[in-house]
């Protein structure tokens, strides 16, 4: 299956390319880097020299990816948009990474995106790539658009107490950190060792662009609050929501058991009576989730910890691809993390 990684000199691209790497069954031949044309991969990451020795990056037009299988775009907010049109009868199947197929409602670039979308008459033909939550749309799906980082770690929580009714629709926050690759490549003051190292900060009070995202995703009206912690990497969702009338009987038992049946089977989710970590998930493409239900405060808090880098970017999106092009969902991926 010959594949091409658009934008693969970001964080999210060179992941995909190292989990490509493990796959005989996907053949590389595009893997393209505006600001990094005519440099080798190895150059650049020497992390993948051994898979990718004199392999160059390209510069993206829509005739590089010409006849290819699978291609998964990990490009900035607004250049897909830009690329979707001129490519989607060009190859097989489009992984889109970025924000701008994920929402449904167009005007909602609009208002968190400020800009309106420039192809939104292709919005509803993408299937959102959540397995565990959405596999039905994936099956057969030729356009996909991965989810966040955050956005995934909180519906993983949150969706199957919503779907169950024992938590209410509205007044629900969530309380999220995140490590710093999740900024990007990009350099800023904020994401500078001695900005990040040894301080913890709140950002995107109110007006973070992936609140709308995971108010599709839950299916409920929620306080999103994204924090930066001083780690390189992973996700610790925290989310709280009020318990749904004629469910104070709910017992924190209850609750685990809830989510450990919803995700019954699934080969990245990790239900446990512990709190989860994100070290225990880098490396990863698992989600590692526990729940807590206090009859004092009639409130419920659900955890998700995630490696955002992976279940949170590029193993869901491989994971997404597995399901839409028939292969078994686990080809490439671990549910095992990297430890210390």
């Amino acid at each position: 299956m010959k594949v091409g990684v658009v934008g693969a000199s970001g964080f999210t691209g060179t992941e995909l390319l190292r989990l490509c790497a493990g796959r005989r069954d996907l053949d590389v031949v595009v893997v393209t880097a505006e600001q990094h044309a005519g440099r080798t991969v190895a150059e650049t990451y020497p992390s993948l020299a051994a898979a990718y020795g004199g392999v160059r990056y390209e510069v993206t037009t829509p005739e590089v990816v010409d006849g290819l299988d699978l291609v998964f775009l990990c490009l900035p907010h607004g250049a897909s948009q830009r690329l979707v049109p001129e490519i989607v009868d060009r190859v097989g199947t489009v992984v889109d990474l970025a924000a701008d197929f994920r929402l449904r409602l167009p005007e909602q670039y609009d208002r968190w995106y400020g800009a309106p979308h420039l192809a939104p008459e292709l919005l509803d033909s993408f299937a959102y790539g959540l397995p565990e939550l959405f596999r039905s749309e994936i099956v057969g799906a030729t356009r996909i658009a991965s989810p966040g980082c955050y956005p995934t770690a909180a519906a993983l929580a949150l969706r199957p107490l919503i779907d169950a009714g024992v938590v209410r629709t509205s007044g629900v926050v969530v309380d999220a950190a995140s490590g710093v690759s999740g900024a990007g490549t990009a350099l800023a003051r904020t994401t500078q060792f001695t900005t990040v190292d040894e301080n913890f900060m709140a950002y995107g009070l109110l007006d973070h662009r992936h609140t709308p995202e995971i108010e599709q995703a839950t299916g409920a009206e929620v306080l999103f609050t994204p924090h930066l912690a001083p780690m390189n990497r992973g996700i610790l969702a925290t989310c709280y929501a009020p318990l749904a009338e004629g469910a104070a009987a709910l017992s924190t038992d209850d609750a685990v058991d809830l989510l450990r049946q919803r995700y019954d089977g699934e080969p990245f989710v990790v239900v446990a009576d512990v709190p989860p970590s994100t070290k225990a998930t880098a490396g990863s493409n698992a989600a590692h989730l526990t729940v807590r239900v206090d009859a004092r405060t009639g409130w419920v808090v659900s955890l998700c910890a995630i490696d955002n880098l992976l279940k949170g970017a590029a193993g869901q999106a491989m994971q997404a691809a597995n399901i839409a092009l028939g292969v078994p969902e686990t080809s490439g991926l671990s549910a095992v993390g990297v430890y210390p």
